[in-house]
């Protein structure tokens, strides 16, 4: 929920204003990314993030140029809000992809709405699920040979506590620690080890787990949001505070190119769902 301003934020946010570098056709377009990070971002640029990043350079005729950091605690602190060892700007300027209006940075406007999947394999006797209010009405017998993963944090967690399921959750953490492997990596990994059978991921990570298998591999469900749980997100682009002109430039940009963005970030696979009117705007806008 977003403050009511004061003065200590007024100021900050003057002062924020002044410093910012804006955005011109001299600057390289400067991003703030995880190396590896299927299918967001990769260090070989083969993420949608990369793609729509490319893409955004070409058109402004600048050189694209990455701040490589795990996306982990302290993420945005260490890239997009750190200045350079010499003191002259920052180290980045821009975060492909953040919650629309997510609190850590300011937001452009959303560029695209997804959902979390329930993602079943195929082949290990669920087969006929086809609604995830089923496994909520699965003999007892049954449910106990559920093995689905189970987050630290995220709605799929309350979905399973509210549904009676806690008790068959894998529990995976959020944040893997892992310089190897992302969330998406290590469960895509643990399914095709039946480690687990099913889980309940976010849309992005849910189209990569099914791209790496054959086609038709999993049953593939979108949750749907309901009062108290909500399942389906607009995704934005981080920049910081006060830097009005890049984030101008931003908009703009997403505007042009929403068909080709959107097109980009259907290719892997990734459910998408109409951006709602109201998403990401903020009071000062």
């Amino acid at each position: 929920m977003k403050m009511l301003p004061t003065a200590s934020t007024l100021l900050m946010t003057a002062i924020l204003a002044v410093s910012a570098t804006p955005a011109n056709a001299k600057d390289k377009f400067r991003v703030c990314a995880d190396p590896i990070n299927p299918p967001y971002s990769t260090k070989e640029q083969t993420g949608y993030e990369n793609k729509i990043a490319a893409l955004f350079a070409e058109q402004l005729g600048q050189d694209l140029e990455y701040t490589w950091l795990p996306e982990r605690i302290g993420f945005i602190r260490n890239t997009l809000k750190a200045e350079n060892d010499n003191g002259e700007g920052f180290k980045c300027d821009l975060v492909m992809g953040v919650p629309a209006g997510y609190d850590l940075t300011d937001t452009s406007k959303p560029y695209f709405h997804s959902t979390y999947v329930l993602l079943i394999a195929k082949g290990r006797g669920w087969d006929e699920i086809t609604d995830s209010t089923q496994l909520a009405n699965l003999p007892l017998d049954k449910q106990e040979k559920l093995k689905i993963a189970m987050f630290d944090r995220g709605p799929g967690t309350e979905w399973l506590q509210k549904n009676g399921l806690l008790e068959q959750g894998i529990p995976y953490q959020s944040m893997t620690g892992d310089s190897e492997h992302n969330i998406a990596m290590q469960i895509e990994k643990d399914l095709r080890s039946k480690t687990i059978d099913m889980v309940i991921l976010w849309g992005p990570m849910a189209g990569y787990v099914q791209s790496q298998a054959p086609k038709g591999s999993y049953i593939a469900i979108p949750m749907k949001s309901e009062p108290g749980m909500k399942f389906d997100f607009s995704i934005a682009m981080g920049l910081r505070q006060g830097d009005n002109k890049r984030k101008q430039t931003i908009n703009e940009l997403i505007d042009k190119n929403l068909d080709k963005i959107q097109a980009i970030i259907a290719s892997y696979g990734i459910p998408q769902l109409p951006i709602p009117a109201e998403t990401g705007k903020k009071d000062d806008d």
